[in-house]
């Protein structure tokens, strides 16, 4: 793999750092600016919003840009929101940050997305994601967790300190690492951007977008509220919640990486056998939740099947758009975000119900549960065999 792609990477970590660090601090949020924990989360819900609305305008506007300088924007962008939002002192400005922050993401995921299959050969499209998307899971294990420590002891605002920081390294790397000859791509070989959006009416990305999404929903309806369920259904201390969050990073960056190398040769096995594991996962680990060794067991589980998952669906989506080059990477990011944004609010809504911190984990169980139901008409298309297409 060329190495600006690992320098891409690192700028993926410093934003999934940021999408994924909420889960470890939304009590003192909510604590802090006086609204519930269950407002609180809808912080990720507005980042996730951000994403699905800024992927495609950010895309298509920075279409006859040079990647570089595009990529260097975004990213410096959003580490300018993250400096306001770690300033804020009401919810309503932290909340408008967030959707910054989410559109300077979508615009830099979109474009760096489609810059990592330009990098690689057709049938390595499915790695290069991988590696890209390693930079979340790396968050998960170690940005994220340490996010929560931070939060825990120097306040909230601290890992938001911390992300803008992160931005400066990873803006060096693009600026020496990316090379010029990407920035050389210019429009002349470039389908009209009406025919990469006619794209959207195949009814194969349509399929396997909204598989991402439905799998991603279930990924942060789960992770968003799981301090709530370490804290409180298990009884252990808060400084035990990024001990789960390492765990569920571990294992997405297990799950990633070993997708990554099947899903360009054959994502049959990952769709599978992870879809229906996930289906008995997520509420094994609400029956199981006030065992810890059991929870955490089943975290790691958890974030290994749900990574491995998502990123072989967000590959189907880049190979079905293999022929909007432009536009691929921000149909990708749209569909990992749509979920991003439903699943934490439908998982929000059963906290003041009877499930308690539990609700969530069953609504991730139903979120994969529908998403298998979906997909089972249509396997041979969501798995890559292109025989089975003409069904649709």
């Amino acid at each position: 793999m060329p190495l600006p792609l690992y320098l891409l990477a690192l700028a993926v970590f410093a934003m999934g750092t940021s999408e994924f660090m909420l889960a470890g601090l939304l009590p003192d949020i909510a604590l802090d600016l006086g609204v519930t924990v269950g407002t609180a989360g809808s912080l990720t819900s507005a980042y996730a919003i951000g994403m699905i609305v800024g992927a495609p305008l950010v895309a298509a506007s920075a279409r006859s840009r040079p990647r570089r300088p595009a990529l260097l924007s975004f990213l410096l962008v959003f580490a300018a929101a993250h400096a306001v939002g770690a300033m804020s002192t009401s919810f309503a400005l932290l909340f408008c940050t967030r959707v910054v922050a989410a559109l300077a993401n979508a615009g830099f995921l979109a474009v760096a997305m489609t810059a990592a299959a330009a990098l690689v050969p057709p049938d390595r499209k499915g790695r290069a994601l991988a590696v890209l998307l390693s930079g979340t899971t790396l968050a998960t294990i170690a940005g994220v967790p340490g996010g929560a420590v931070l939060g825990t002891e120097l306040g909230w605002q601290a890992p938001f300190w911390a992300v803008a920081a992160l931005c400066l390294p990873a803006a060096v790397g693009i600026v020496e690492g990316v090379p010029a000859e990407q920035d050389a791509c210019g429009a002349t070989d470039k389908p009209a951007l009406r025919t990469e959006l006619s794209r959207l009416t195949r009814p194969p990305l349509i399929l396997v977008m909204l598989l991402g999404a439905l799998v991603n929903a279930a990924t942060f309806g789960g992770v968003t509220f799981l301090a709530p369920v370490v804290t409180g259904t298990a009884g252990l201390g808060e400084l035990w919640v990024p001990v789960a969050l390492v765990l569920f990073g571990a294992g997405s960056f297990v799950g990633v990486t070993v997708a990554g190398r099947l899903s360009d040769r054959n994502p049959g096995p990952v769709v599978t056998v992870a879809g229906p594991l996930l289906l008995i996962g997520w509420p094994a680990s609400a029956v199981l939740a006030h065992w810890p060794v059991a929870l955490f067991t089943l975290v790691f589980v958890l974030g290994a099947l749900s990574f491995a998952l998502g990123s072989t669906l967000i590959a189907r989506v880049l190979h079905e758009a293999a022929d909007a080059p432009t536009m691929a990477g921000a149909y990708a990011t749209a569909a990992l975000n749509v979920g991003a944004a439903v699943g934490p609010v439908a998982a929000g809504a059963t906290l003041g119900t009877g499930a308690g911190p539990l609700g969530p984990l069953y609504v991730s169980g139903l979120l994969v549960a529908a998403a298998l139901l979906i997909a089972f008409p249509f396997l041979r298309v969501v798995t890559g065999a292109r025989s089975g297409e003409a069904r649709l």
